[in-house]
């Protein structure tokens, strides 16, 4: 698998991650068997980077990856985030605070010192605060971590983590449906040395070409219960795209995806292509998933016609309802 260098860690990682999301929670029960069958499946397959969450299952997930890796011995490099289980306010940005939720997470994943941690989509105060980047840097001088970054819900806080000298990468929704991070956010991460993390690459399965208006979500599952925001920024439910307009897209789409390829895997390779990405981290539920998302580093590029319906149906039909929020 093509290798990228992840911002300032100065590490190679597979251009195809696994995000564990799936792994913990809100995605429907996944148990601990197909969890394992699906990281080892994305080990098999090229993959060396995954990215997780210390309130993904309550740490569900960290546990899944750090219980496989001890076990196998994979040669993985692990993100997890951090600040989301407690309420969202910028005085629960300490650094006592930090040194808890990453001693919690080091027991998770059973490590020493944690490969890179991400602040979850803080509130903006956070990103405007000295004391909590100071924090963070105690928290690599204190060999907790190796690396810090930031996740961010919109451009405006990626160009503001960014600036921060310690900030190594930056993790932001990139797909075909939200197109904003493309001429905002890559090319000044890549001025700076920032590793960009893309996630919801599929707009939560819905480029996976798969749903239509009869497809049903389990009740436990984000795609049901996010889906006007009720839980957490409904940005990371269908990218923030109406259910409707999003199915109106994909079709639009669909044309443009060659023989051989699969809608996602189409989609995915949209994001690898685009300059300044790092590592892009579909989720998997089963091993076929992260086979089938790995694939995609070995497939060709998109066509000049492709890249071109992407930015037409982009802004017939999506540019109006999300660009100025995200």
């Amino acid at each position: 698998m093509e290798q990228r260098i992840l911002g300032r860690t100065g590490t190679p990682v597979g251009v195809i991650g696994l995000g564990a999301w799936q792994l913990g929670a809100d995605w429907g029960e996944v148990d601990e068997d197909s969890a394992f069958a699906t990281l080892q499946a994305a080990v098999d397959s090229g993959v060396t980077f995954f990215d997780t969450a210390d309130v993904y299952g309550d740490g569900r997930s960290e546990k899944f990856i750090g219980r496989f890796l001890r076990q196998t011995g994979a040669n993985v490099f692990v993100a997890t985030k951090m600040g989301r289980r407690v309420p969202q306010e910028p005085a629960n940005y300490t650094l006592a605070a930090f040194r808890e939720w990453n001693d919690r997470s080091r027991e998770n994943l059973q490590v020493d010192t944690l490969d890179l941690v991400q602040l979850h989509c803080p509130p903006d105060a956070v990103f405007a605060s000295d004391e909590v980047f100071d924090a963070l840097d105690t928290l690599v001088q204190e060999k907790r971590i190796a690396a810090y970054g930031v996740s961010v819900e919109t451009c405006a806080q990626a160009l503001t983590a960014i600036a921060r000298p310690g900030v190594a990468t930056v993790q932001i929704i990139l797909n075909v449906l939200r197109l904003k991070p493309v001429t905002e956010v890559l090319p000044v991460a890549a001025e700076a040395g920032v590793g960009v993390i893309a996630r919801v690459p599929l707009a939560s399965g819905l480029l996976s070409g798969r749903y239509d208006e009869q497809t049903t979500f389990a009740e436990n599952d984000h795609r049901n219960f996010n889906r006007h925001g009720a839980a957490f920024d409904v940005g990371e439910t269908f990218s923030g795209v109406d259910y409707e307009t999003g199915l109106q897209a994909v079709r639009a789409l669909r044309e443009y995806v060659p023989s051989g390829v699969s809608t996602a895997q189409w989609a995915l390779r949209w994001v690898i292509d685009q300059p300044g990405v790092s590592v892009v981290i579909p989720g998997a539920r089963n091993p076929e998933q992260a086979r089938s998302n790995a694939a995609v580093a070995g497939q060709e590029p998109l066509t000049d016609r492709a890249r071109r319906a992407v930015g037409r149906v982009y802004d017939e039909l999506i540019r109006p309802q999300i660009h100025h929020r995200w």
